[in-house]
């Protein structure tokens, strides 16, 4: 093995990947079946209780899960963004400061378009599976805000493909790969940066985790179940 060889190193865990492409995965299909209508709000539902849970199991994995999934590992105030920004501090393994807090602003957006979605009413065809536990006002309010947002969310999806674009162009740097293996060139690393723990007791901790936000996701179905038996 040459000596200037340098292994890659383990960032993304395989908890971490699997929710990145489910997630990438429900939205697609949730904005795909908005714009198809009719039967496909049916479908436009599962998607948007999977993402649900799938939100849900993300915010959970960012408070105990291995280094670079953890918010507290990769969050850093403005300081530290416009140290990064201006090139004063090295891009960390993992997210980057900016890209830590697009990963934010894309948990909140797509979460509160999925929780709002449980509460929307079309008055036509379609309801959420919550919406007939609030006031009619409210849920009209609700369902404006959530078919405002779908807009954000374009807009937001628009900027991290740019960005994607930008670092591998400009940057020469790999973003989509490491989401695919979970390892990242150690050239696109700091020097000794830790690899992410990744193996069987990671791998339990998700499953015991996705098996909550599996169960939160069907009790929020079984609640329109019970309402259709009630008439």
């Amino acid at each position: 093995m040459p000596a200037s060889f340098n292994p890659p190193v383990r960032v993304w865990d395989l908890p971490t990947r699997l929710f990145h492409w489910a997630l990438v995965a429900c939205v697609t299909g949730a904005l795909v079946t908005i714009k198809l209508g009719g039967t496909y709000m049916d479908w436009h539902v599962r998607f948007g209780l999977a993402t649900v849970g799938l939100v849900a199991f993300r915010l959970a994995w960012g408070l105990i899960g291995p280094r670079y999934a953890r918010f507290a590992t990769f969050l850093r105030g403005p300081v530290g963004v416009w140290r990064y920004l201006s090139g004063k501090a090295p891009a960390p393994a993992g997210h980057n400061p900016l890209g830590a807090w697009s990963v934010i602003a894309m948990l909140l957006v797509i979460g509160f378009q999925s929780v709002s979605g449980l509460f929307a009413n079309d008055d036509i065809l379609t309801q959420g599976p919550l919406a007939h536990t609030i006031d009619g006002s409210l849920s009209g309010t609700l369902t404006w805000l959530h078919s405002q947002n779908e807009w954000i969310i374009y807009g937001l999806i628009a900027l991290h493909l740019l960005a994607i674009l930008w670092y591998t162009l400009v940057r020469h740097k790999r973003l989509v790969t490491p989401m695919v293996t979970g390892n990242a060139r150690a050239s696109d690393l700091p020097e000794r940066a830790p690899a992410a723990e990744d193996g069987p007791s990671v791998w339990l901790r998700a499953i015991v985790l996705a098996a909550a936000a599996t169960a939160l996701v069907l009790w929020i179905n079984a609640q329109q179940a019970a309402m259709s038996l009630s008439f």
